[in-house]
C-alpha cells in the first residue's frame, strides 16, 4: 500500500521533467558513484562519492548551538572555484552535491553553479527565507536542484531556535514557493529537547504530505562550536525513539524519509568512517565532516598544485580520521571521544579551519556523550525497499569489521556492567560523569 500510494504521489504531483533529473542524476548515477567508491574502497582508494560543500559562511539567522562563524567576515566558494571542483568530481564518476552554508542562498552565485552543471543534482540545505518566486522558478527552470528546508518549530520555537522573530512564516513562505513552482522540495528538522514533542509526530508528517512535500529528515542536534546548547541535547532514549518513529514512519506514510546515521539492519555508523561523505568548508578546506573543523588541505592552490582526487585520496589526515573513527565507535567519534579526537589532530598538526581560532580548546572542553551508537537497541528497517537500498548503497562497507566498539566508545560506560574488566584511566573520556570526576581530581 505504502509503495503504490508514493508511486502515486511521484507520478501525479511532480514536474515529469524534475522527475526524471532526480531520477536519473541522482538515482541512476548517483548509485554508480558509491559503486565506484565501493571498488576504490578494496584498493585502499578512498575518494567521496557524495561531497558536502559550505559554499558560503555568512547567515541572516543566529541559531542555538550553531558551529559556522555566520557572524565573521564573509568567505564564499566562487564560481570559478565551484566549477572546478565539480568538474574534477564529477571525473570521478560524482554527481550528487549538497550546498551548505550558512545559508546558501546568501551566496551571490548559488543559480550559475546549479545551472552550470545540470549533469548533476544538489541538494540545498537552507532555511528558505531568500527562496522568492522568482528564485523558485529558476531553480524549476534549472530541474537539478532540490531545497532541503529547515523547519525547527512552531512559531515559538523556531524564534527561539534560529533567534530571531517571524523565522516560521518566512520558511513556509519559502516552502510554498518552491512547491507553487513544482520543485522536488525536501523538509528536515534538528531534532532537540525544544522540538520533539512538535515535530517527530505522524500530525507533522501528514501536513507536509499536504503540502506537498516529497521528502523530510529528522536529523539529531550535535552540540558543537563556542556556544553549544548542551541542554539541547536528546537523551538516549529520545534518540531511539527518533529511529523508532522513522522506521515506522517509512513503512507507512507515502513521503521519502532520509537518514545518514543507520544501516538497513538497524546498526549505526558514520558516512566519515566509510568514506562515503566528506566536507568542504567556505574557506575550501577539506575536513572530515562539517563537526570536525579541522584540516590539512584545501581545494585552492596554495603552492600544493595537486588534483582534487590527489588531495582526497593521499591525505594522511583523513586516513587517520577514518581509521579511528572505524576503531572505536560506530557513532560520532567527535561526541564520544573528543579526547582522541584532539590526539589525532596535534599528531597531524591539523590546522584550525574555523575563523574564529578556537575549535581546539572548544575539543578539548567537550564532555562526551553518547551519539547514534546504542549496541543491543538496533532497529531494523521495517519497509523492503529502505533495506535493500541500504545494503547496497549505504552501510558501512565492511569497515567496522574485527572491531569491538562496546570497550572503546561512549555508550560502553552506560550499559550494565560496563567497567568488568576497564579501568579509569583507559575509560576517563568516555562517559560523561566519569570524565568530569576524573578531571576535577
Amino acid at each position: 500500500m505504502y509503495t503504490l500510494k508514493m508511486a502515486r504521489r511521484m507520478l501525479l504531483e511532480t514536474d515529469k521533467r524534475l522527475l526524471w533529473k532526480l531520477v536519473w542524476n541522482l538515482g541512476v548515477r548517483g548509485s554508480l558513484s558509491v559503486l565506484r567508491h565501493r571498488s576504490r574502497m578494496k584498493r585502499g582508494v578512498f575518494f567521496p562519492p557524495f561531497l558536502y560543500v559550505s559554499i558560503i559562511n555568512s547567515c541572516n539567522l543566529r541559531c542555538q548551538g550553531c558551529w559556522v562563524d555566520v557572524a565573521h567576515k564573509q568567505s564564499t566558494i566562487d564560481l570559478p572555484a565551484m566549477n572546478r571542483l565539480i568538474s574534477e568530481a564529477k571525473a570521478q564518476g560524482n554527481s550528487f552535491f549538497g550546498l551548505v552554508g550558512g545559508e546558501p542562498f546568501m551566496h551571490p552565485e548559488i543559480l550559475e553553479i546549479v545551472e552550470a552543471h545540470p549533469d548533476c543534482y544538489f541538494q540545498v540545505f537552507t532555511n528558505g527565507h531568500f527562496i522568492t518566486e522568482e528564485v523558485a522558478a529558476r531553480l524549476h527552470r534549472a530541474g537539478n536542484v532540490t531545497p532541503l528546508i529547515s523547519v525547527e518549530g512552531n512559531e515559538i520555537i523556531s524564534d527561539e531556535r534560529r533567534g530571531r522573530n517571524g523565522v516560521f512564516s518566512r520558511t513556509l513562505t519559502g516552502i510554498q514557493n518552491c512547491l507553487k513552482h513544482h520543485v522536488m522540495t525536501g523538509v528536515c528538522t534538528s531534532l532537540a529537547k525544544s522540538n520533539i514533542d512538535h515535530l517527530l509526530t505522524e500530525e507533522w508528517v501528514d501536513r507536509l504530505i499536504e503540502m506537498g512535500v516529497l521528502y523530510t529528515w529528522f536529523h539529531v542536534y550535535r552540540p558543537m562550536g563556542p556556544d553549544a546548547s548542551t541542554e539541547l541535547c536528546l537523551t538516549p532514549e529520545q534518540q531511539r525513539r527518533a529511529r523508532q518513529f522513522v522506521v515506522d514512519m517509512r513503512a507507512k506514510k507515502p513521503i521519502v524519509i532520509i537518514d545518514a546515521y543507520y544501516d538497513g539492519e538497524g546498526r549505526a555508523l558514520c558516512p566519515a568512517a566509510n568514506g562515503i561523505s566528506h566536507h568542504i568548508n567556505p574557506w575550501g578546506d577539506i575536513e572530515p565532516c562539517p563537526i570536525v573543523q579541522f584540516s590539512r588541505e584545501s581545494i585552492h592552490a596554495n603552492g600544493d598544485s595537486r588534483s582534487l582526487f590527489e588531495k582526497f585520496t593521499e591525505s594522511k589526515f583523513l586516513e587517520g580520521f577514518r581509521s579511528l573513527a572505524q576503531q572505536t565507535t560506530r557513532g560520532c567519534i567527535v561526541l564520544e571521544r573528543p579526547d582522541l579526537l584532539e590526539q589525532l589532530v596535534v599528531q597531524h598538526g591539523a590546522k584550525d579551519s574555523t575563523a574564529r581560532g578556537t575549535a581546539l580548546s572548544e575539543l578539548r572542553s567537550m564532555v562526551p556523550r553518547t551519539s547514534q551508537y546504542h549496541p543491543g537497541h538496533e532497529i531494523p528497517e521495517k519497509n523492503f525497499y529502505y533495506r535493500l537500498a541500504k545494503r547496497f548503497l549505504f552501510n558501512d562497507f565492511g569497515v567496522y569489521a574485527g572491531h569491538d566498539h562496546r570497550a572503546t566508545a561512549a555508550p560502553f560506560l552506560n550499559l550494565p556492567g560496563a567497567g568488568d574488566g576497564v579501568s579509569a584511566e583507559r575509560t576517563s573520556g568516555c562517559c560523561s560523569e566519569q570524565f568530569v570526576e576524573l578531571k576535577a581530581e
